[in-house]
């Protein structure tokens, strides 16, 4: 699996080669899954990887799929621009969909300002079978 550091310039070596295996991937990876996928790039550590992957988050580029403790490229143009990211995943075949939708995102407005709570984030995730794997 060839990665090309220089395919996300503005990102470190560590960074640019993390983010080049999870547009890679076929379906979310763990740290250790991509750890041993680096390897042969001098990637010896999981904190290695923990830390690219924490910058890669923090940039929006990646998201982390908590259910999973596994992460995934972002797939979704410009999904910093919106409240909810939401987030069908297959249990048969492993593939993840991104999406996002303003009607769900103002209901749940609607329902955190009925308990006065606060968000800081908003991640669904939708667990079960696709629709290929299904037929």
């Amino acid at each position: 699996m060839a990665h090309d550091p220089h395919a996300y310039p503005d990102l470190t070596k560590n960074q640019s080669l993390v983010m080049g295996a999870l547009s890679e991937a076929k379906a979310p990876l763990s740290a250790y899954k991509i750890l041993d996928q680096l390897r042969e790039h001098g990637f010896r550590a999981p904190l290695q990887v923990y830390r690219a992957l924490d910058k890669l988050v923090e940039f929006g580029m990646v998201h982390r799929l908590e259910s999973l403790n596994a992460f995934v490229a972002c797939r979704h143009p410009r999904c910093d621009a919106h409240e909810v990211i939401a987030f069908t995943i297959c249990e048969s075949c492993g593939q993840v969909v991104e999406f996002s939708d303003n009607s769900l995102t103002r209901r749940l407005k609607s329902l955190v300002r009925e308990t006065g709570f606060l968000p800081k984030k908003t991640t669904i995730e939708l667990r079960g079978i696709c629709r290929a794997c299904a037929a």
